[in-house]
């Protein structure tokens, strides 16, 4: 029992140390990882580092897991330390939170919501992982619309080609939540990562001189669309 626990601590470690030389490689070479090259920066053959993973898309995977349950814990806590009786405030939280890690693990973002590798294909169980960002926002959405605190306006319906969409989404994360709401809700969302894919990727370079600034003004804004009070 005591060499079992044994090697799965030094397997542990190993995994980590590979992962943690992996994600220096993102910093150079971006998501065309190599085993080969990771194994000569550990000093291994690169035979050895096919016990630990198997294959590139193993290691990616990996990668992938991590950062979502990285970027998804973050913003969780920046949610739940917020009082529920203030959901513009707690968007602003999340936002926030979501940026300056972003800023903190450029090269991790750009794994997440970069151009795709080409020929890897993510698995089915990074999905809740990778939702649980956009799980902490819808949150927000029904917590505000169960206190009285959501503004449902008077827009129309999204467009028929959407509706069951819509209601997937609804019902995994904000369900009480009216769908016209959740469309906005959504829209915001994707303004609010587009905002930080522009300063991450450098389209803002020369523009905007104060991003941190300018990215609250853009999420104070979207938190009106929204119709949170």
């Amino acid at each position: 029992m005591k060499a079992n626990s044994i090697r799965a601590r030094v397997r542990a470690e190993m995994t980590g140390e590979i992962k943690e030389i992996a994600r220096r490689h993102l910093a150079t070479d971006g998501a065309n990882l190599s085993l080969r090259a990771v194994a000569r920066d550990l000093g291994m053959v690169s035979s050895a580092i096919y016990r630990y993973f198997p294959s590139r898309d193993d290691l990616l995977t990996a990668l992938i897991l991590d950062a979502y349950n990285d970027l998804g814990g973050c913003a969780e806590k920046a949610v739940a330390s917020v009082p529920p009786e203030t959901p513009t405030l707690r968007w602003l939280a999340l936002a926030g939170a979501i940026r300056d890690w972003a800023v903190a693990r450029p090269h991790e973002y750009a794994l997440l919501y970069g151009s795709p590798v080409p020929g890897y294909q993510a698995p089915e169980d990074t999905v809740p992982a990778g939702t649980r960002a956009v799980t902490a926002a819808g949150a927000i959405l029904q917590g505000a619309f169960l206190a009285g605190a959501l503004d449902e306006n008077d827009d129309p319906l999204p467009p028929p080609g959407s509706i069951e969409d819509l209601k997937r989404v609804q019902a995994v994360i904000a369900p009480d939540v009216p769908l016209n709401v959740l469309a906005r809700g959504l829209s915001a969302w994707v303004a609010l990562f587009g905002s930080v894919s522009f300063e991450i990727f450098g389209q803002l370079r020369n523009t905007i001189t104060a991003p941190a600034e300018f990215f609250e003004h853009q999420m104070r804004a979207q938190a009106r669309y929204i119709g949170l009070r």
